[in-house]
């Protein structure tokens, strides 16, 4: 049992009841699916990495050859099933296949092979070096180390003879319970085969909780006790409340699936615009990162981009793109909603984050590699500070985009930290005739939002960053998931203030972290007063439904019930008392 699992605040046992002996963690993708457990494959045995030679001198050519072999076959079994796949899980099968071509992991292995290691063992030793340097740099860095484990045990698997490690394809509708599951194995699930999933380790940021979210799995983090749930038992998942029943009452186990199906029919027939049911009005917008994104999100009933991460366009540039090149990728994403709003009759709002370069995310042209500590270093509009032509090059970009497209871009700035920044940032983005705003990602701008918006016209609260800075926890840390729970009563706080400040100034508080996508935590955020919430296109619709079905009066009770609770269990608990009587 991992130290998560004995965590009070993130999981436990309740007693025996109609969905049996039950088991809590952390929710990250509603619904309810039950069925026989099945769980990944075991992991190839792996080597002893024994640090002496053992291959002779004239056959390491040849053992490196078998490497390199072996490395090409991994990368085109994981390339093959990234063109099967789409959107994120696509992305990460390609990642994984990348990392397998990696000159620099390529190098360590042969060079461990040409001391006379066994590639195996030199691929076990290389995996280990990385390991160390990814987990040292913190952030998706550190993330990056379950992708390497997979890859080690793909490639030590593929140069034993041994089976491939992954998740079975399950011959009957099944739950998938896993300690964790690595990327490349989540990204091909089934979603008509795999009904559930349940993982002992992982976050709400996780791999594993994002592609879930985007096949519409129900899906669970975080459980304690999970390892003693046996292959073969009837389980439930509950994805809304977190918790999983083992060998429940099958009546019941079918009576809450049979709800959670009529809840999906509601989801699956709206159609926005975002409002409670008693007409409060509240913008329900998508995180995009291209234009692809942009018009797999102006399908759905988003009402606009809450969120264009515009680093990401740029993740694998090795110079900084000139104006004009950027312009015309932030046209794309302009373009997809402005073609929706002239058949609909109606503006749509796109907000575009300046580059929040830094941290998880750095940019060759733009980040420091020797960053010590990069989550709390030179990230996102602090690079400005010794770069400024970065930044004044890309707010050219939108305005030249915003000109080309005739639209009116709303554009913020990450990672800002007080008044006087805000009113810097402010002052360029208003000479090119375009709406200012600024994240709120740091407890001392949430503290000081009401100085905050005397600056800008609008926030916008960054939950997953907020998050790992108020509970001191990374938030790619297994280890710290249950403190990076959105629903913290620290957290909720601190968006309720800044949710406050807004209603003085009479200005837009949306919310575009991962807290958006909770369809019951967006009913608590709208109670606290934010006005839009932005999250991934998949999650729009559970999201707008949720809120059609509850009063404004609802939310604001579930909202002082959620920031008045002691723990992130107690908040959602109290939530889904006031919000849907159970």
């Amino acid at each position: 049992m991992s130290s998560v699992a004995t965590t009070p605040q993130s999981s436990g046992t309740s007693p025996q009841g109609p969905t049996g002996r039950v088991l809590v963690g952390i929710p990250v993708v509603p619904g309810v699916g039950a069925g026989p457990v099945v769980r990944p494959a075991d992991r190839p045995r792996l080597p002893e990495v024994t640090g002496e030679p053992s291959v002779a001198e004239d056959a390491r050519a040849g053992e490196l050859e078998r490497f390199q072999a072996a490395a090409e076959v991994v990368a085109g079994r994981l390339e093959g099933r990234a063109a099967r796949a789409s959107g994120a899980a696509a992305e990460v099968l390609e990642a994984t296949a990348g990392l397998a071509r990696d000159r620099g992991l390529l190098a360590a292995v042969g060079k461990r092979v040409k001391a006379g290691a066994p590639a195996d063992q030199a691929v076990v030793g290389a995996a280990e070096q990385f390991s160390a340097m990814f987990t040292e740099l913190g952030g998706v860095m550190a993330e990056r180390v379950t992708d390497l484990a997979d890859l080690r045990d793909r490639l030590v698997a593929e140069l034993t003879g041994q089976e491939e490690p992954g998740v079975p394809t399950p011959a009957d509708p099944s739950v998938l319970l896993a300690d964790d599951l690595a990327p490349a194995d989540t990204a091909g699930l089934q979603p008509e085969l795999v009904l559930a999933i349940a993982t002992t380790r992982g976050g709400p940021t996780s791999h594993t909780a994002i592609i879930a979210r985007q096949l519409g799995i129900p899906c669970v983090v975080a459980v304690g006790g999970l390892d003693d749930v046996a292959t073969g038992q009837f389980v439930l998942v509950d994805g809304t409340s977190g918790e999983v029943g083992v060998e429940p009452d099958r009546d019941h186990a079918r009576a809450r699936v049979e709800e959670s199906e009529r809840e999906r029919a509601a989801v699956a027939a709206w159609t926005g615009p975002g409002a409670t049911a008693d007409g409060h009005a509240v913008d329900v917008l998508a995180n995009v990162q291209d234009g692809a994104g942009a018009a797999k999100a102006a399908a759905t009933g988003a009402q606009g981009v809450g969120l264009f991460r515009t680093e990401l366009c740029f993740l694998d540039a090795d110079t900084e793109p000139s104006v004009e090149e950027q312009a015309r990728i932030y046209g794309e994403v302009l373009s997809a909603f402005a073609e929706r709003a002239e058949g609909a009759g109606e503006g749509s709002k796109v907000v575009l984050r300046t580059l929040d370069a830094g941290s998880d995310k750095p940019l060759k042209f733009a980040t420091a590699p020797d960053e010590e500590n990069p989550a709390l270093g030179v990230r996102g509009l602090r690079i400005s500070w010794a770069q400024p032509g970065i930044l004044t090059r890309q707010l050219d970009a939108v305005a030249l985009a915003a000109e080309q497209t005739g639209t009116s871009p709303w554009v913020m700035a990450p990672m800002v930290a007080t008044a006087a920044e805000a009113r810097e940032f402010a002052a360029q983005v208003r000479q090119r005739g375009l709406k200012a705003g600024v994240m709120i990602e740091i407890p001392a701008a949430a503290l000081h939002a009401e100085r905050i918006l005397r600056e800008v016209d609008f926030l916008s609260i960054g939950t997953n960053d907020l998050a790992q800075y108020t509970l001191a926890a990374d938030r790619l840390s297994a280890d710290l998931a249950h403190l990076n729970d959105p629903w913290q009563p620290a957290l909720l706080q601190l968006v309720a203030l800044t949710a406050a400040a807004g209603a003085v100034a009479g200005k837009p508080v949306g919310v575009c972290g991962e807290a958006a996508a909770d369809p019951l935590l967006g009913a608590v955020l709208v109670g606290m007063g934010i006005t839009s919430l932005s999250c991934a296109a998949s999650a729009i619709s559970s999201v707008g439904a949720r809120l059609a079905s509850v009063e404004l009066a609802a939310c604001q009770e579930a909202a002082r019930a959620a920031v008045a609770a002691d723990d992130a269990a107690a908040a959602r608990a109290a939530a889904r008392e006031v919000l849907l009587g159970s």
